[in-house]
């Protein structure tokens, strides 16, 4: 697909009327984590703040990391996870997962930490009402990475996914190791074949397979299913997903086994074909209680590329054999499977497969219910971050200034907005709204061009909309 050379950035369109208002916290390449009001105002830089994701805690205080691991000795490997207040004062880290001693770097604790942390008090990484994550105490849950073998899935070394639960003062008291539970996650054989020639290779530490790539993680929390008698939703049970396998999933936390599973395969059943493939889905979470759709899944369904299995024309070796270029949010029922409500680039506006491309991110990106009914959505690959209404309307979107220098995207992993009552430091912003510009009247000439200087009026062509094709037919060739 094309791409622009120049487009506007910054806060595009807003109707402060029809938006949950608050202040939303990201990523910025290549700068740090950066908060910015509704009008796209940068209100406060954490320089040098890493976020795999960025998040905020009641106070105006924020989580992220200090430093990533060199890419030759680990893939996405987080130094740290830690807290800072408003003036950048560490308040908590933890780095003691696993002592490190790379080649020709200096020996070093890590936390390995990728993709995914939450605090206690809070089921997710975003405002939930009536929780709230704690900021001077409790534990916290994190992804993490460490490096093993496991015959049942390859003979190569593997870069396996691991959750882990810490203490306030650093203990670890929980964890749970990805690829112990291989068998219960619903390989076929084809899938296997595959998975142990090609266990999704890195080229970080002479060749690591990303097996699974799990990229989110949190707790249920307090759900109607459970309430109703369903012990596959204990409040404390993990939902995570495995980028590249496909697969969304809950971990039973006392016993450590997976008690309920969408994919690998979503040909299985005529629920899962009816719910439709999920492809490199990133942000699985259930709605916390509280917010509208309490219960239901939320997720951004990628599609792109992922997955194991047999070949076919865009996947000849049967590596990342699921394929789909264009991207939907997805809200269903963990129960039915039924699809409560999503968006899609034909709900977008993009009418026709042709253009479904527009609505695209392969890889990264995120969703989050708001307390209004809204949504807000983080198209990654882009740098655009939308809030739509449940009727699919964008009345708020943002597109990322922020450039890489070393690599010149302005990709964004994951956003969230909080209250403005978080930031006690701040008074609340001026809310200003933002017309959505007409793209054929917007001009960096300052004229449309759609009003030509001269107009040459053809003689023997018939007036033609161009709805039913793409050229004027003269008369006398219909």
């Amino acid at each position: 697909m094309g791409y622009p050379s120049v487009y506007p950035t910054g806060t595009t369109i807003y109707d402060p009327d029809k938006c949950w208002n608050g202040y939303t916290i990201f990523q910025a390449r290549e700068v740090g984590a950066s908060l910015i009001d509704m009008n796209g105002n940068v209100v406060q830089v954490w320089e040098g703040l890493k976020g795999f994701p960025n998040s905020i805690l009641p106070g105006g205080y924020v989580m992220g990391s200090t430093g990533e691991r060199p890419m030759q000795f680990g893939f996405q490997d987080q130094i740290d996870l830690a807290q800072v207040d408003w003036d950048g004062n560490f308040v908590w880290k933890f780095d003691r997962y696993e002592y490190i001693e790379d080649p020709g770097e200096e020996p070093m604790w890590m936390a390995r930490q990728h993709h995914d942390f939450q605090r206690e008090g809070c089921p997710v990484g975003y405002y939930v009402p009536g929780m709230e994550p704690l900021v001077d105490r409790g534990n916290t849950l994190m992804v993490c990475h460490k490096n093993l073998r496991n015959p049942k899935i390859s003979d190569k070394l593997l870069l396996d996914d691991t959750i882990i639960e810490v203490t306030w003062d650093g203990e670890i008291v929980w964890e749970w190791i990805c690829s112990e539970h291989f068998d219960e996650l619903g390989f076929s054989e084809a899938a296997k074949n595959i998975m142990s020639r090609n266990p999704s290779m890195r080229p970080s530490g002479g060749g690591m397979g990303s097996w699974m790539h799990m990229n989110s993680m949190s707790v249920l929390g307090p759900n109607r299913w459970y309430e109703g008698g369903d012990e596959r939703f204990h409040p404390e049970n993990i939902i995570w997903d495995g980028r590249q396998t496909n697969i969304i999933a809950i971990t039973d936390k006392k016993k450590g086994n997976v008690v309920w599973r969408v994919g690998p395969d979503y040909d299985a059943t005529p629920e899962l074909r009816e719910l439709g493939w999920i492809i490199g889905q990133h942000h699985a979470h259930m709605i916390p209680k509280g917010l509208p759709g309490a219960g239901n899944i939320l997720v951004f369904d990628n599609g792109g590329w992922a997955g194991y299995g047999l070949p076919n024309p865009g996947a000849p070796t049967g590596y990342n054999n699921a394929l789909r270029d264009y991207s939907r949010v997805l809200e269903f029922d963990p129960v039915t499977l039924k699809i409560a409500w999503q968006f899609t680039p034909e709900l977008a506006g993009f009418e026709g497969p042709a253009n479904s491309y527009k609505f695209y991110s392969p890889f990264i990106s995120s969703a989050q219910r708001l307390p209004n009914g809204n949504t807000l959505i983080t198209e990654g690959s882009d740098g655009r971050i939308i809030e739509v209404t449940p009727e699919h309307e964008i009345v708020w979107e943002y597109i990322s200034p922020f450039w890489g220098k070393k690599r010149p995207v302005n990709i964004l992993y994951r956003s969230y907005r909080v209250p403005y009552e978080w930031i006690p430091q701040l008074a609340k912003p001026e809310e200003k709204p933002i017309e959505r510009l007409e793209n054929s009247e917007f001009s960096i000439t300052g004229g449309s061009p759609k009003k030509a200087q001269r107009v040459i009026k053809m003689e023997g062509v018939r007036d033609f909309s161009g709805e039913s094709g793409f050229c004027v037919i003269p008369e006398d060739e219909e």
